[in-house]
C-alpha cells in the first residue's frame, strides 16, 4: 500500500512539472502573437552604449561615477531617492573620509528637535542614508501627475539591460511620429505626459530631465553634453545598484583559476595512481 502510494506521489509530481513545462513553453511560443498594440509596434529596446565595468575584466572609472553623482545631486535627487545608500558609501567613488562628512552635510536629513522632540532636519552625517525627496508617497504623486517616482537605488538591476535602459530612457524623449498618431491615436500623449519609445508604455510622467548641454558643471571640466551626463548618472546607478560588481567578477576569475588548478592537479594524481596500479597488474 504505502510503495502504491509513492508511485501514485511520483506520478502526480512528474505530471505538475510536465504541465508547468508545457504550459511554459506554449507561453513563450505564443508571447507576442495577438492583437497588435502601439507598445509592440513603437517600443525601442534599449541603446548600445560601453561603459568600463562590461565585459569580463570590469573597472569602475571613478570619474565617471563622480561626474553621475554629480548628475543625481543636482537633477535626479530632486525627485528620486537613493533609499539604500549611505553617504558612507561614497567612499567607494574615491572621495576621502573628510569629503564624505563634507559631503553628508551638504543634505538635509531628517531630525528630531532635542528641545522640543518634533521632528525636523538637520546636516547629514555618513551614517545616514540619502533622504527622501517627498514625505511620503501621497506628496510624491500629487507632485508627479499621481505617478510616483521610482527609488534609484536598484533601478539598473530592476530593469533589463539596465545600465542601457537608464541612457536611453534619458536621452530618447522625443515627439509621437505621425505614424504613431494615425495608427494607434489613444497612445498619443495627453496632457502631463511625455513621449519616450524605451519606456514600457511609451508614455510617462516624467518631464525630460536633462534638456541641455552644460546643465551640470562638471567638477573635472568634462563637458557635460546631455549623452556625457546620461551615461554618467547610468554608470553611477549601476553603481549604486552592486558597489561589488568588480570586485565579484574578479573574485569569480579567481575561482576559476582555483578550479582549474584543482582540477589539473586532480588529474594528475589520477594518472600517477592508475600508472602505479597499471604497473603492478602487469
Amino acid at each position: 500500500m504505502i510503495r502504491l502510494v509513492g508511485i501514485l506521489v511520483g506520478l502526480g509530481f512528474t505530471f505538475v512539472v510536465l504541465l508547468a513545462f508545457v504550459t511554459g513553453a506554449y507561453t513563450a511560443a505564443t508571447e507576442g502573437m495577438g492583437e497588435e498594440t502601439a507598445e509592440k509596434v513603437f517600443h525601442l529596446d534599449p541603446k548600445h552604449v560601453e561603459f568600463a565595468h562590461d565585459g569580463l575584466t570590469p573597472e569602475w572609472d571613478v570619474a565617471q561615477l563622480q561626474r553621475g553623482y554629480q548628475v543625481y545631486k543636482e537633477v535626479c535627487s530632486a525627485c528620486h531617492g537613493l533609499d539604500f545608500v549611505a553617504f558612507r558609501n561614497l567612499e567607494g567613488l574615491g572621495y576621502s573620509e573628510d569629503e564624505v562628512k563634507a559631503e553628508a552635510a551638504s543634505w538635509m536629513v531628517p531630525g528630531i528637535n532635542p528641545d522640543t522632540g518634533e521632528a525636523s532636519t538637520r546636516p547629514g552625517t555618513p551614517t545616514d542614508y540619502f533622504p527622501a525627496p517627498y514625505a511620503n508617497s501621497v506628496a510624491a504623486a500629487a507632485a508627479n501627475n499621481n505617478a510616483i517616482p521610482p527609488d534609484l537605488s536598484l533601478i539598473t538591476k530592476a530593469r533589463h539591460h539596465g545600465p542601457a535602459y537608464v541612457y536611453s530612457l534619458l536621452t530618447g524623449y522625443q515627439a509621437p511620429s505621425a505614424e504613431l498618431a494615425e495608427r494607434f491615436p489613444d497612445s498619443v500623449p495627453g496632457t502631463g505626459l511625455h513621449h519616450n519609445p524605451y519606456f514600457a508604455n511609451l508614455n510617462l510622467a516624467m518631464a525630460p530631465p536633462l534638456t541641455t548641454d552644460g546643465q551640470v558643471t562638471y567638477a573635472d571640466g568634462t563637458e557635460a553634453t546631455v549623452d556625457q551626463m546620461s551615461k554618467d548618472v547610468a554608470a553611477f546607478l549601476t553603481w549604486t545598484a552592486e558597489p561589488s560588481l568588480v570586485d565579484r567578477v574578479k573574485l569569480g576569475w579567481i575561482v576559476m583559476g582555483f578550479l582549474l588548478f584543482v582540477t589539473i592537479l586532480a588529474w594528475l594524481a589520477k594518472k600517477s595512481v592508475w600508472s602505479t596500479l597499471k604497473t603492478r597488474r602487469d
